[in-house]
């Protein structure tokens, strides 16, 4: 087990004296422990920027952090439940502004539009996930929703039922979206049967079906820019 050195670092040692203001964040060449102990000791005690440094070896950086489970961060020395939740928050808060952007009512015009979304929501997700965008007319985003959830490896999807969700929300076009769990974002066989299943059942209620990305390690694959739509 891990022990604290006869003398810790605090976030009080590591920064200025001068108090942290809306007008004084943090800047971009704060260090991740930094940057982590500021987060956290909002509205308490900061931890050590020592116990966020061992947090961050632990869980091989900050991506590895927030994906973990609430129990696992817990159990760091420093954290404990409260701040394991106010990560999980923070996490969720991140990933609910990506999606109320892509919700404005700007129309999307490419892939690149929706791939941080994407990546966002799915790539660390420890099941494949499958997940659909409904557009209008003017393909702006009308909702986005997690539509089927499978295992470390596959997950059935049905072409009736993304298109009763497209019909409940009116929907003139559809894009979707799973994660490889494994990391390769190379569309499988699998991946591209269920594609032209969904554009022909689509199709046949005058719903166009404008992408299907595959997210995983990188960047995420559009398979209609490969052309298999």
């Amino acid at each position: 087990m891990d022990t604290l050195p006869p003398q810790t670092e605090t976030i009080r040692d590591a920064v200025t004296a001068v108090p942290l203001t809306a007008a004084q964040p943090p800047g971009g060449n704060a260090g991740d422990a930094e940057l982590l102990a500021r987060f956290l000791g909002m509205g308490a005690a900061p931890p050590d920027i020592a116990h966020c440094r061992r947090a961050l070896r632990r869980f091989k950086g900050l991506r590895g952090l927030l994906d973990s489970e609430p129990a696992d961060i817990a159990r760091c020395p420093g954290f404990g439940a409260a701040r394991a939740t106010q990560l999980t928050a923070g996490r969720e808060l991140f990933r609910r502004q990506l999606e109320q952007q892509l919700c404005r009512g700007r129309a999307l015009t490419s892939p690149a539009e929706t791939v941080d979304y994407l990546r966002a929501a799915l790539r660390d997700r420890r099941r494949e996930i499958f997940t659909g965008l409904f557009l209008d007319t003017r393909h702006r985003v009308i909702a986005c929703e997690e539509l089927f959830q499978g295992s470390i490896d596959g997950a059935c999807v049905y072409p009736r039922v993304v298109a009763e969700k497209a019909l409940r929300h009116a929907a003139a076009a559809v894009i979707v979206a799973h994660n490889h769990p494994s990391g390769v974002t190379e569309p499988s066989l699998a991946d591209q049967a269920i594609t032209r299943r969904l554009k022909d059942a689509l199709g046949l209620l005058e719903i166009r079906l404008l992408d299907h990305f595959v997210i995983g390690e990188g960047e995420p694959v559009s398979m209609a820019s490969r052309g298999m739509l």
